[in-house]
């Protein structure tokens, strides 16, 4: 038996250890899927893939975003597609993934439809995300070059593991689901920048249930083909170093490093935005402003002048004139064609230069500001800085207050923190 998916599946099988950290992070980022995924529900990629599943029709198993139900399998892929239509949702660094838009549209499909608790969905969830992030760490960075998704290839095997927790999969089930997804997992960054994007989270999670469901009904496949010959590994520019990849498994948990994003466009964006936050950057003060990102954001986030909504978000200039300009960029309306027609946009985009800096990593950024006095300023934001659990919840909470209501957002946490069904929470998905 491969070592790596034996000490996955013992993982994902057996009891786990959790702190209140673990805990409310793991909780907040519940929270913050629903919220991006009930503001999501009118994006066009939403419309489209709801559309297709309703029409299908088949039994109402579980809730989706915007209301009404469908099988598992639909559902899981319309609510990992709605929730990562605005790319508004939760990153792990470690292996440039999205964990929650893929794993918990399966965890929460299948613990409405066995009529689980939430402890136990919350359990499933978070060994899921911890699993994708494991995964990721094992595919590494070749896999993530060579043009697969992440959230959708290892969002995947953690969306299958936390629908086979939920359904009482023992060692040999969990080595079973994890082979079978390998003959599903996909998704290409080719996509970025498209309707595609979002799909392949929803892809992700309805193969996670699919590979679940069909283990749990006795289906026999390779359960050696994560990382056996001719595996998932070998066959998609993976396979970095096993020990490191499971270094801390089960004592410690990655996912508690999880990024929650507070502004409304590409998380390659955001440390820059929050070194602007520490800087006097409004206009019509602002000369000059200079912003040094790592090498890899370069060909992701770094469009010069974009005409659309969309291409705002992926744009280093744009994003920084909107903050000076009082835009505000947690807001998924602010990024708008209007908002790139901006006169007073343009001339401030133009004193915007970005250059890459290989002294910097993944997750920082530094601004220089110069201003029309003469005064220099300059500030640097690392996205991995520790931020203590209650500054957490406040800028979750407040993020999703603004999406979705203060009423609605309490009801939701209110319940995460309380417990109760799983039923109860899914139907708050409807908006």
């Amino acid at each position: 038996m491969t070592e790596f998916t034996t000490s996955l599946a013992a993982f994902a099988a057996g009891p786990i250890t959790t702190t209140l950290q673990t805990r409310v992070v793991t909780s907040l980022s519940v929270l913050d899927w629903i919220a991006v995924g009930r503001a999501g529900v009118d994006e066009p990629v939403s419309r489209t893939v709801r559309d297709l599943v309703l029409g299908e029709g088949g039994a109402e198993q579980a809730h989706l975003f915007g209301g009404g139900g469908a099988p598992l399998r639909g559902a899981a892929l319309v609510n990992g597609t709605v929730s990562h239509a605005l790319d508004y949702d939760d990153t792990h660094f470690a292996h440039i993934g999205h964990p929650s838009v893929a794993v918990l549209p399966a965890a929460l499909a299948i613990s409405e439809w066995d009529d689980r608790i939430l402890v136990d969905f919350l359990e499933a969830a978070l060994v899921g995300m911890e699993t994708s992030i494991r995964i990721g760490l094992w595919l590494g960075r070749d896999h993530y070059q060579a043009g697969f998704h992440q959230t959708a290839t290892s969002g995947a095997f953690g969306a299958a593991v936390a629908a086979g927790r939920i359904l009482g999969f023992d060692v040999e089930q969990m080595r079973k689901v994890l082979g079978l997804t390998a003959t599903r997992a996909a998704g290409l960054k080719a996509q970025f920048g498209t309707m595609g994007k979002p799909y392949n989270a929803g892809l992700a999670a309805s193969a996670g249930v699919e590979a679940a469901l069909l283990v749990a009904s006795g289906f026999d496949p390779n359960s050696d083909a994560l990382e056996g010959s001719y595996g998932f590994g070998a066959t998609h520019k993976g396979q970095s170093d096993i020990a490191a990849s499971l270094d801390g498994l089960g004592a410690e948990w990655l996912f508690e490093s999880v990024s929650h994003k507070f502004h409304a466009c590409c998380h390659g964006l955001h440390a820059a935005l929050e070194a602007a936050r520490d800087l006097d950057i409004a206009e019509p003060e602002v000369a000059e402003i200079k912003i040094k990102t790592h090498p890899r954001w370069m060909s992701v986030c770094n469009q010069t002048s974009p005409t659309t909504g969309l291409g705002a978000k992926f744009s280093y200039r744009t994003v920084i004139a909107m903050q000076a300009l009082g835009y505000d960029t947690a807001l998924p309306g602010s990024y708008s064609d209007k908002t790139c027609a901006d006169p007073r946009l343009v001339s401030l985009r133009d004193r915007v230069s970005v250059e890459a800096d290989d002294s910097l990593s993944e997750t920082q950024a530094q601004l220089t500001l110069l201003r029309r006095d003469g005064a220099r300023r300059e500030a640097t934001h690392d996205l991995l800085a520790p931020m203590t659990l209650s500054d957490r919840e406040d800028r979750v909470r407040g993020k999703a207050n603004k999406l979705i209501g203060t009423d609605v957002a309490d009801a939701v946490w209110s319940m995460l923190r309380t417990g109760g069904r799983a039923r109860d929470l899914s139907a708050l998905l409807k908006g």
